[in-house]
């Protein structure tokens, strides 16, 4: 073994060591109260910000953090299938459903384009619109590996991938709060209020802290509502990355005729169908939810490790001030639709 390769084992395990516990402390932390509105997943890409402090622990497994950030990803979504119960999903009806589709395409629309308009770059505005749009997080990594960039601009594109993570995390934990305190003036019953939180806010973790506040009933549609747009994360991460390509001018035309299927998202749907009719144990579905949780989370650090920090916050502005609102749009929209048909 050559001293390269040497030092390229040594990155990846000091790599996945330092990872692996961020994320298993942000998965803890997210069990604390108030911390539970933010999410393990950004808990964990904070702890991985706060290692920059260790300029040479960064140094060391630089090689490493960028594989954990690509593989460990696309792995974690796999898993994250197994949280989708096809059944369940189906069972909440057309309704349901249809106001997901709704939801997901009329606000990245929205999104990107007044995110556009603001001057915001295609790729931030991408990323930005399906993380508000979909899952918050999940949707912006999910989508990222979609959105083909040069070598030359792989840093710029982590740089994204934080900001649409931190825009999301922020205004999602906001609109969690604004939704609670706005429960008892809306008038809703407890359906309504859970469609309500599972339509508009953007992490599941958001969707089961303002669901929970509307008791059982509401906590248990929240989730449904919100899985309903989790399923789509793998069509829109088709869509978007053939859009993308169309739309991109500095790639060749064969690339222009390739269409970029994620087949870590086929994966995605695989587990669904597998959790949804193996005859696996409750206890057997939540491990394999939360070792989702751990390789995304190990991913949100290693992202977290490789942040320009001096550039997010020139380029944040115009992205968060689309998102919020856009977010207002959301909640008013759903908040209309669950009065008139739930």
């Amino acid at each position: 073994m050559d001293i390269r390769t040497t030092l390229s084992t040594r990155s990846f395990w000091f790599a996945a060591g330092a990872t692996l516990i961020c994320a298993v402390l942000g998965s803890e932390l997210a069990q604390l109260p108030y911390l539970n509105l933010v999410g393990a997943l950004v808990l964990a890409l904070l702890l991985g910000m706060l290692c920059q402090l260790s300029p040479r622990t960064i140094a060391v497994s630089r090689d490493g953090i960028g594989f954990i950030s690509n593989k460990f990803l696309r792995l974690g979504i796999i898993l994250l299938g197994f949280k989708l119960n096809l059944i369940q999903l189906a069972q909440a009806g057309v309704k349901t459903i249809a106001l997901a589709a709704v939801v997901v395409t009329g606000m990245v629309l929205l999104t990107y384009n007044l995110s556009r308009k603001l001057g915001v770059d295609r790729e931030l505005a991408i990323l930005t619109a399906t993380g508000t749009s979909i899952c918050g997080a999940a949707a912006v990594m999910g989508v990222s590996p979609q959105i083909k960039v040069s070598p030359d601009k792989a840093e710029r594109q982590r740089e994204n991938e934080v900001l649409a993570v931190a825009i999301v995390a922020i205004l999602g934990t906001v609109f969690t709060l604004i939704e609670i305190g706005l429960k008892p003036l809306l008038h809703l019953t407890a359906v309504q209020f859970g469609v309500m939180t599972g339509g508009s806010l953007h992490e599941i973790a958001h969707a089961v802290a303002a669901g929970s506040a509307g008791g059982p009933v509401s906590l248990d549609t929240a989730i449904i509502t919100k899985l309903s747009r989790v399923l789509l994360l793998a069509p829109a991460a088709l869509i978007i990355g053939w859009w993308y390509q169309k739309q991109t001018t500095t790639t060749t035309t064969a690339e222009h005729t390739k269409l970029p299927i994620p087949w870590f998202m086929a994966g995605f749907l695989l587990t669904s169908i597998l959790g949804t009719w193996l005859p696996l144990s409750t206890a057997t579905l939540a491990g394999l939810v939360k070792l989702a949780y751990v390789f995304l989370g190990m991913a949100m650090a290693a992202l977290g490790m490789s942040v320009n920090f001096r550039v997010i916050f020139q380029r944040g502005g115009n992205a968060f001030l689309a998102a919020t609102l856009s977010s207002v749009v959301l909640m008013t929209g759903v908040t209309i639709a669950s009065k008139l048909f739930f």
